[in-house]
């Protein structure tokens, strides 16, 4: 089937084969309910400068990290931000689904293991939350701040942007730290990896490597196919309809955009 545009997919999706065993989606609120999940737009619209960096991502997903991000810009928020971590959460916990941009030198700095939350289910989370003590992931698009010594060592305080669905996660703590249940062995021994209480968790040992080149204004993205966030998150909207009405012309040089 052809990829379609978002609001015409959401108005059939119902009447597709297999609707009923959609993933259990959360809310802006927490609430969950079973949902299908809309596609993005085609994959001509992905730029592939950053397609060509990450081959094994998936090109859509990069595309609309990076509109998102340019969305924000074009508001006012990390206009001097050079760098873009993008986040796949429909990929297996076990597989490297962590990619961290370098977008003034066109570089891929890391591609890593990620840990979610516990309670946004196991090898591959189906449900995210914006609300405290669900022990769930956010979706959307974050900006990255300052860094602290915590309980769980370096970390690095991260701003959602998506009002209502990430937008609490400066008063959740939700922030990036290395933790010792994200490696290889903990995901043989599970079958997944472990989880945190909401937070991107990476590799002990890549986490200050990684915050250091995240921190001060950079850009996280966190990706699902989730239907409400992708139909109501202005952010998402943004994001979708910059990228539809961008000429091909421009894909090469979309790292470069603002």
């Amino acid at each position: 089937m052809k990829p379609v545009l978002i609001p015409a997919l959401v108005a059939l999706a119902t009447a597709l084969p297999g609707a009923a065993h959609s993933p259990t989606i959360a809310s802006p609120r927490g609430a969950s309910s079973a949902l299908p999940a809309p596609a993005l737009p085609a994959a001509p619209d992905a730029p592939p400068s950053l397609a060509a960096l990450a081959p094994d991502a998936d090109p859509q997903v990069l595309a609309l990290g990076l509109s998102a991000m340019q969305c924000a810009q074009a508001h006012g928020t990390g206009v001097n931000a050079q760098r873009l971590a993008v986040i796949d959460y429909s990929r297996s916990s076990l597989t490297p689904r962590l990619w961290v941009f370098d977008l003034a030198r066109h570089k891929l700095l890391y591609k890593e293991l990620v840990a979610h939350g516990q309670g946004s289910g196991g090898d591959v989370p189906t449900t995210f939350s914006n609300a405290d003590g669900t022990h769930a992931s956010s979706l959307g698009l974050f900006v990255t701040r300052d860094t602290y010594q915590g309980k769980n060592g370096y970390s690095l305080r991260m701003q959602g942007l998506d009002a209502g669905f990430n937008d609490a996660a400066m008063s959740r703590a939700i922030v990036m730290h290395g933790a010792p249940y994200v490696s290889a062995e903990a995901g043989r021994k599970l079958g997944r990896l472990g989880r945190s209480w909401g937070c991107p968790a990476v590799r002990a040992a890549m986490a200050k490597p990684i915050i250091d080149v995240m921190k001060d204004g950079q850009f996280v993205f966190s990706y699902y196919p989730q239907q409400a966030w992708l139909t109501r998150s202005s952010l998402a909207q943004c994001a979708m309809a910059r990228l539809q009405r961008a000429p091909k012309a421009d894909h090469g040089t979309a790292i470069a955009a603002r």
